[in-house]
């Protein structure tokens, strides 16, 4: 996988009204974490990570660049971002540092690919997970699993023990759980019945028991 370079300052943690004047600034509030490094609150320049670290798909690593010899050359997996509802703006991001030399567990997406033939015969296809989590070495994590669906027919499916994973790469799971499948078409809600004749109308009025408490004529 490869590595992005980051800028990133250290910054005092403060209120939140500090947290908006950084990001007016065009700066993005950040933290970076890990098992053996304490939390260190830092910044990061919106533009630059915006466009080349989070516009991207799955897990990545990115490199700090820093003058701050807490945060100079770590390395960092993108553990979690936030968003602005409405502008879709990156809000903060989580950095969890890691040890190039150790495996980790990271969730990586999966595409399918190809056209099923239950899909050309009706069905419709149904992903049942869009990404499986693996262990490997920081620097081995896919970028995604294609998933080839082609051969699937009505009722088929893909289970996570199918799915090819690169050397080194290992598939983390306690059962083994389907992740797309192709269903049968949707059953069409049967034609309401027909409304029955006047004559038959009638029929059924005369045929129905009288009322309680009255007598019949």
């Amino acid at each position: 996988m490869e590595t992005l370079e980051v800028q990133a300052h250290a910054r005092e943690v403060g209120s939140k009204n500090a947290a908006r004047r950084l990001r007016r600034d065009g700066k993005i509030p950040a933290i970076l974490y890990g098992p053996k490094t304490p939390a260190v609150a830092l910044e990061l320049d919106k533009r630059d990570f915006s466009a080349r670290v989070a516009v991207l798909e799955g897990s990545h690593l990115v490199r700090l660049i820093s003058s701050a010899p807490a945060l100079a050359d770590k390395v960092a997996l993108v553990k979690d971002m936030q968003f602005h509802p409405i502008s879709g703006d990156v809000t903060h991001a989580d950095l969890y540092e890691v040890d190039l030399a150790a495996k980790i567990q990271v969730r990586v997406p999966l595409r399918f690919v190809g056209k099923a033939e239950g899909v050309v015969r009706g069905g419709i296809l149904q992903p049942v997970v869009r990404e499986i989590e693996v262990e490997c070495l920081p620097l081995d994590i896919p970028g995604f699993f294609n998933v080839d669906v082609s051969a699937l027919d009505i009722g088929d499916a893909v289970h996570v023990d199918e799915i090819q994973t690169p050397e080194g790469v290992t598939a983390v799971y306690e059962s083994n759980f389907t992740v797309v499948t192709v269903v049968p078409p949707s059953v069409e809600e049967a034609p309401a019945a027909a409304a029955p004749a006047e004559g038959e109308v009638a029929a059924v009025v005369a045929a129905e028991p009288p009322e309680e408490g009255k007598e019949e004529k």
